[in-house]
């Protein structure tokens, strides 16, 4: 497979509507083998089509084996039900060395289809709720950044926020 140039935010193709995929051929299984390589090569835990410049409602999604045994393939997925609150520091691709706070459910439960076309529900919990929505939400044209509270950090900010959260709690004890 090869690896795809990511579209960073402002690219317009961020922000569109992604189309349905009617059926899977073999454009589609390369377009899916890409965007897994794409993704580890960028050391990240999921990408969209539109990241990469295809504007198909495509994701894929490795949370770690603490979620998931093996990649997530998602067309045309669907969010079926959430619940919960989770708030925490997330990043994306597509804004390379930047995270910031965002709150979302602490569970989703996701329809969606394999590369057989074979209809699939995915739940997950914290991280892999946490992914799957945000994959989602780039299929629809948004961005995480829409929900950010807070200002946007580095990744270095966000270390020493986070090694001075440790100290204090250490401190208390």
């Amino acid at each position: 497979m090869a690896l795809r140039q990511i579209r960073e935010l402002g690219d317009s193709c961020l922000t569109k509507v992604c189309k349905n995929v009617k059926e899977v051929n073999a454009r589609t299984r390369d377009l899916v083998g890409d965007l897994l390589d794409t993704m580890y090569d960028a050391e990240g835990v999921g990408l969209a089509a539109p990241q990469v410049g295809i504007l198909k409602r495509i994701a894929v999604i490795d949370a770690g084996e603490e979620y998931q045994d093996e990649p997530l393939i998602l067309i045309n997925p669907e969010v079926l039900e959430t619940s919960g609150e989770q708030t925490d520091y997330e990043g994306c691709l597509s804004v390379p060395g930047k995270v910031g706070r965002v709150t979302r459910p602490s569970y989703a439960k996701v329809k969606a289809y394999d590369l057989d076309m074979n209809e699939y529900i995915v739940e997950g919990e914290d991280l892999l709720a946490r992914a799957l929505l945000h994959e989602i939400e780039h299929l629809d044209g948004h961005m995480y950044v829409e929900k950010v509270s807070g200002p946007l950090l580095t990744n270095e900010e966000l270390a020493e926020i986070l090694k001075a959260q440790e100290e204090e709690e250490n401190q208390d004890k």
